[in-house]
């Protein structure tokens, strides 16, 4: 029962109406969207954008983001059975799904990830994806932005009536009708530094930019 469930959630058929459910849940919302001509100009003059956010925040975005499918963007997504989901519907967003995480493929992940930055110059990714810790920027979002030489886009998604799950990341999934915003943050470049420590450095100055925006 348990297979026929999983196969049966992750069939063509499901993924197209949750996306389509997904698609006409968001048209309630009633988005306000701040700061994005800067890195949006600066994508279209040739820069390359790492938009970033947390994993608790994601969902309230998903049809808002379509608009950037003419740049034929990527987004790293998980190799589990809930990833598989995930990737359905960014796909058919206009995403590039890139299946892998930290603690599975992440290497050919990245490297993958690394392929399609350099050739579309547009990405996000989830830095605390797919299981957290909770509040805790992982270091593939700077590897990635050091190796495709990208400014780093935080983004944050807060809605004025949401339900929150008792998840490990505390999902937010706004309600419909209510008033949504997606906030981004000023473009960050990162110098390339070869020693550990700096690196770290950069890690945790990119965390404390974005705890913030997290929701407790």
């Amino acid at each position: 029962m348990h297979v026929k469930f999983s196969h049966f959630i992750t069939s063509e058929p499901f993924i197209n109406f949750l996306y389509r459910f997904i698609m006409a849940y968001s048209r309630t919302f009633r988005l306000r969207i701040e700061n994005e001509k800067e890195w949006v100009e600066y994508l279209k003059n040739g820069g390359t954008v790492l938009l970033c956010t947390w994993h608790q925040q994601f969902f309230s975005g998903i049809r808002y983001f379509q608009n950037y499918n003419i740049y034929k963007p990527s987004i790293m997504i998980s190799e589990s059975r809930d990833g598989e989901i995930v990737a359905g519907l960014a796909n058919r967003a206009g995403w590039y799904p890139v299946r892998g995480s930290s603690s599975r493929s992440g290497r050919n992940a990245l490297k993958s990830m690394i392929a399609k930055l350099k050739e579309t110059r547009l990405a996000c990714h989830i830095v605390d994806g797919p299981k957290g810790p909770f509040g805790k920027v992982k270091a593939g979002v700077i590897r990635l932005a050091h190796v495709t030489d990208a400014v780093i886009v935080p983004f944050n998604v807060s809605a004025e009536n949401a339900w929150k799950f008792r998840s490990w990341d505390k999902f937010i999934l706004a309600k419909s009708f209510s008033k949504v915003s997606i906030r981004f943050d000023k473009m960050i470049k990162f110098n390339k530094v070869k020693e550990e420590k700096s690196f770290e450095e950069q890690r945790k100055q990119l965390e404390k930019i974005m705890l913030p925006a997290l929701n407790f």
